[in-house]
């Protein structure tokens, strides 16, 4: 699991008719926890910070697509 996802239990209530989904994640992107940007901040070489959707391996989020997950995926 990835240190940026979170785990939140959902709430099931007595008469809800809907099967029960127990957990839902959420990812919680690294810029939240910078108040500014510090100068200095180590780069990423350009084409590897196009591949990587940012210049700063600090703000690096991967994505991970859940929408083909369990159905052998695309």
């Amino acid at each position: 699991m990835n240190s940026q996802e979170r785990v939140w239990a959902t709430y099931r209530g007595p008469f809800d008719p809907c099967p029960p989904v127990p957990f839902k994640t959420y990812v919680v992107p690294p810029n939240q926890y910078v108040n500014f940007q510090p100068p200095g901040l180590p780069q990423y070489p350009l084409p590897e910070a196009l591949r990587a959707g940012t210049l700063w391996p600090a703000f690096y989020s991967p994505y991970e697509s859940k929408a083909g997950k369990g159905k052998g995926g695309i």
